[in-house]
């Protein structure tokens, strides 16, 4: 007697964005193939990070890592469009092995983009004698890699509208309103700043202070850090949740609403998303954690095919999605 395969729980409208409770594994080779135009996605690192289950066990093994990475990976090709952009991030320690088992699957390596910040705190034990184990972290790589494209360029983008970067729609705007600077591989952000004041060691009021006729040099690279009101918005409804300030737990803690240790900005996924997928394509996100990739989708006009498969992240990516879904809506004049 055979068992009927339980279905993924599905949250969205269907058809500006959709998210699924589910195994990336399991449920992405259910997918058609080359029906995506991106991939955009922030996957576990396999460091062991805040000793959370999805980047632990046996992921902190190189080469099972390695392994697993070429596995999602290699479902993530199938299912772009010939010339399909994929980028995901990485951390410095484990970013060889994911560049390695995303080749491994057949993408073609094209660059790495940088993601500089000036937050973040070391994830070694401080030690009395003035010794430690780690520097703190200060960036973040990010995988940019292509699904080979068939033929020309110009023929794959006549076929597909994929293959090429979306430079018009990134470029950083010029103080003198001309056609703006090519986009970078490097953003960055501010230090623990506040509005209009930033802190000393900031690296965006560094690099202008070192180029001050430049009118600002950091605005070709600049995208800020979530902060709280950015990460939490939709989220009012959600319970409010002790979690530890620092990584490896104890000491202090606060109460939020967004439980996701990692939720990346919405500025940064914006433009990776105006940078990778045509407008009106439609973007996966294999890892949605706190739903990062689908806000930035929704907002910039594209299609969000979404998966998480921890069931602490899905109402909090539900929520955020969603809050910025009807924002988007509302400034198109939509109902």
């Amino acid at each position: 007697m055979s068992v009927a395969k339980k279905r993924p729980t599905m949250y969205g409208d269907g058809t500006r964005w959709v998210l699924l409770h589910a195994d990336a594994l399991t449920l992405v080779p259910e997918l058609p193939e080359d029906s995506v135009d991106a991939v955009i996605t922030d996957p576990p690192y396999g460091i062991g990070f805040g000793g959370e289950a999805w980047d632990g066990g046996q992921l902190t093994d190189a080469a099972t890592f390695q392994a697993w990475t070429s596995a999602w990976a290699a479902e993530a090709l199938r299912v772009l469009k010939p010339g399909g952009w994929l980028a995901a991030f990485g951390t410095p320690r484990t970013f060889h092995r994911l560049v390695a088992g995303i080749e491994d699957a057949g993408f073609d390596v094209r660059d790495q983009l940088l993601w500089l910040y000036g937050q973040g705190v070391p994830k070694s034990r401080r030690r009395s004698d003035g010794l430690g184990t780690n520097l703190k972290p200060a960036y973040e790589p990010i995988l940019l890699a292509r699904k080979p494209f068939q033929g020309t360029l110009d023929a794959n983008l006549a076929a597909h509208g994929t293959g090429a970067l979306q430079i018009d729609g990134t470029r950083v705007p010029r103080a003198d309103n001309g056609r703006g600077f090519w986009p970078a591989n490097l953003v960055l952000t501010h230090s623990s700043c506040k509005p209009g004041r930033c802190q000393a060691d900031c690296p965006v009021v560094l690099i202008d202070r070192q180029y001050p006729s430049e009118r600002g040099l950091s605005r070709l690279f600049y995208a800020p850090k979530a902060n709280r009101s950015e990460r939490e918005a939709g989220c009012e409804r959600l319970p409010l949740t002790p979690v530890p300030i620092y990584p490896r737990g104890g000491g202090a803690v606060r109460q939020v609403r967004n439980i996701h240790p990692t939720v990346k900005p919405l500025a940064l996924m914006r433009w990776l998303t105006r940078l990778l997928c045509p407008p009106g394509g439609t973007v996966l996100d294999h890892f949605s954690g706190s739903g990062s990739t689908g806000a930035g989708c929704v907002l910039e006009g594209r299609r969000f095919v979404g998966i998480e498969l921890d069931e602490r992240y899905v109402p909090v990516a539900r929520a955020r999605i969603t809050h910025w879904a009807a924002i988007a809506a509302q400034e198109d004049g939509l109902p």
